[in-house]
């Protein structure tokens, strides 16, 4: 008679040992997908600032730019027609 009060004490510590389990499991679960979304949220983010990157390094090295930055800075010119040599191999 005694063997039975023991193995209801075994069940009881099972079940809650298996619902202390699952609590668990879903707040990791809970957590990992909070940190998922936060992690898409930045990619997001990234690929805005990529796309606007993109368009910044297009406007940057168009050849009307750089040309008038050669003009600008580096004081270069187009030379005269009668300067150019051109040789053939």
């Amino acid at each position: 008679m005694t063997t039975q009060p023991l193995g209801v004490f075994i069940l009881l510590l099972a079940v809650i040992a298996s619902s202390v389990g699952v609590v668990y499991a879903k707040h990791q679960g809970r957590k990992q997908f909070i940190e998922l979304q936060s992690l898409a949220a930045e990619r997001d983010r990234m690929d805005v600032e990529w796309g606007q990157l993109q368009l910044e390094q297009g406007t940057l090295t168009t050849h009307g730019r750089i040309e008038r930055a050669a003009r600008e800075r580096l004081g270069m010119v187009n030379p005269a027609a009668g300067t150019l040599v051109i040789f053939k191999p």
